[in-house]
């Protein structure tokens, strides 16, 4: 993994939100694994370090308005979602990130409406470049859908892309492993959250 300066680096959290990972999600099975793997625990302890060590940190939530205004309607995923229980309702508990991270005042929470990645369905991309980053790390849920599209969405727009192994998941578990594998490593640098906490720990 290249060094990563904290002044060109953005660490992402996609989708760790009460709806999704929290103890009411609208995906439980997804959510128990979040959980029990450690996978959000590592999430909120990369953010901290991210916080510590001056990086800029991002949270790419998905909502829907409660009339289903603007929300895809193209594929059988997101008409399922419009029938759960649990429903990603803008100002709802259910779109607030999910403990234990931390949300900062100078985090920035990006919130879409529709699409399968938050480079395609927010200000995600203007707002790194307002910034001036180059790098970005990708964490969260799910390693099925979101999080392939966000490291191909942002490699496509010139990102240098970095992926912790143990902080993102899916399901069936044993899935994230071969994304991994056979697609993500193709094209971002593959680490875990202990050699990007170290990292950041180093003094500059």
């Amino acid at each position: 993994m290249p060094r990563l300066d904290p002044a060109t680096t953005a660490l992402l959290t996609v989708e760790c939100q009460n709806g999704v990972v929290g103890d009411e999600s609208a995906l439980p099975e997804l959510a128990k694994e979040a959980r029990d793997s450690g996978m959000l625990g590592r999430v909120a302890a990369l953010v901290d370090a991210a916080h510590a060590a001056g990086v800029q940190v991002l949270h790419a939530v998905a909502e829907r308005r409660p009339d289903g205004r603007g929300a895809n309607t193209n594929a059988r995923l997101f008409r399922a979602a419009g029938k759960l229980p649990v429903r990603q309702l803008t100002g709802s508990r259910a779109v607030e990130v999910a403990a234990p991270i931390e949300v900062a005042d100078d985090d920035l929470v990006l919130r879409r409406l529709h699409g399968l990645s938050p480079m395609a369905g927010t200000d995600l991309d203007p707002l790194l470049r307002n910034l001036g980053i180059r790098t970005l790390v990708v964490t969260g849920v799910s390693s099925n859908i979101a999080i392939p599209n966000t490291v191909f969405d942002a490699v496509n727009l010139g990102y240098q892309v970095v992926v912790p192994s143990d902080a993102i998941t899916g399901v069936p578990a044993s899935y994230t492993a071969e994304v991994i594998r056979n697609s993500l490593a193709l094209v971002a640098a593959i680490t875990t959250t202990e050699a990007l906490t170290t990292e950041w720990a180093l003094p500059r």
